[in-house]
């Protein structure tokens, strides 16, 4: 594995193979009474969302502790950041605390690219979402769940998603969940299909590896997973469609267009839904809909990421401690880590 993430593109289909079969493993883990792993002990990392995230901040912090690791939260907002402080400082700041890795999530475009071949920080970077740029735990997140309906749960394992063909519909302008799933979706050999309002279609979309319609209806009946993506208005500062009525009723996913999927077709949304325009209650409600499935495959998926990243192979229990000379009570759990049920809770 490499060192840091930050684009879904950085990854070969080897790589992305990797961590989607090492979160099959994190998810057998979940199954268990006891959903906590060694994995990650006496390792420190920071959550630096310099934009607000409930969903991804929470799904990370959820991996985080699963495999044991010691989290600190950085909010921008109320910080130092709000103060005036420079992404430098923060990172400086976060080095001399000894941090072992970062997760950053950052309104502009290519900061943790910036946080990761700086040198200001020797720690591996996680981009947890950058501007309109990438996502690509969020990719790696949604290829888990294509692969776990369509393919299957064992029988996925080592598997791409070769021959498999997914829509994305929506505002593709403004999301980085659409161009890393172009880029991932396109390294395990599925055929990716853009379906978005000429307004919400980015300039040089020719040169992504993927088609462009804009003819929602003529495309269903050929997808085998229709991820609906939301209407960004946050990123929005024009008019990008005359009415939120007409975008829904050219581009929303309903009961009736979802019929005009193949059987075995899943819907995804990578969240926050917005219910009644870009997908109706009907199909947000349905079994066909991976929504639930995507957040609790998230959690998975990051904790694989992390792993990967960080522990490889070995445990990441510390090696330097002395030898334990005469036995003592208090010296029990660190000479058997799994000795005490209260190790692991």
């Amino acid at each position: 594995m490499m060192r840091h993430l930050i684009s879904a593109a950085d990854l070969t289909r080897d790589d992305a193979v990797l961590i989607l079969d090492t979160a099959e493993e994190m998810a057998r883990v979940a199954d268990r009474p006891i959903k906590k792993l060694p994995a990650l002990r006496g390792r420190t990392i920071c959550n630096l969302f310099f934009e607000d995230s409930t969903r991804t901040r929470i799904s990370f912090e959820a991996a985080e502790k699963r495999l044991s690791a010691d989290v600190i939260n950085f909010a921008a907002k109320g910080s130092s950041v709000s103060k005036g402080e420079s992404l430098k400082d923060t990172a400086q700041t976060l080095e001399a605390m000894g941090v072992d890795a970062v997760v950053i999530r950052h309104g502009a475009s290519g900061a943790p690219y910036r946080l990761a071949t700086s040198g200001w920080i020797d720690a591996p970077v996680i981009n947890a979402g950058d501007g309109t740029h990438q996502h690509p735990t969020q990719a790696l997140l949604d290829a888990f769940t294509m692969r776990r309906r369509l393919v299957g749960k064992d029988e996925g394992l080592g598997q791409d998603l070769g021959g498999k063909r997914v829509t994305l519909v929506g505002d593709v302008l403004h999301s980085r969940v659409a161009r890393s799933n172009v880029d991932l979706l396109h390294t395990l050999g599925a055929e990716v299909t853009l379906v978005a309002p000429p307004t919400l279609v980015p300039v040089g979309v020719d040169t992504w590896p993927c088609d462009v319609s804009y003819d929602l209806d003529r495309v269903l009946p050929k997808s085998d997973a229709v991820m609906m993506l939301r209407v960004q208005r946050e990123r929005m500062n024009a008019a990008f469609f005359p009415t939120e009525r007409e975008y829904s009723r050219r581009y929303g996913l309903d009961g009736e267009r979802m019929a005009k999927m193949p059987e075995h077709a899943i819907v995804m949304h990578p969240g926050p839904m917005v219910r009644g325009m870009e997908i109706t209650a009907e199909v947000a409600d349905s079994d066909r809909c991976t929504v639930i499935e995507q957040v609790a495959n998230g959690v998975h998926t990051r904790m694989a990421v992390l792993y990967l990243l960080l522990g490889g192979n070995e445990p990441a229990v510390t090696h330097t401690r002395p030898p334990v000379s005469h036995h003592h009570p208090s010296d029990e759990r660190f000479a058997h880590p799994r000795s005490t049920g209260s190790e692991e809770k």
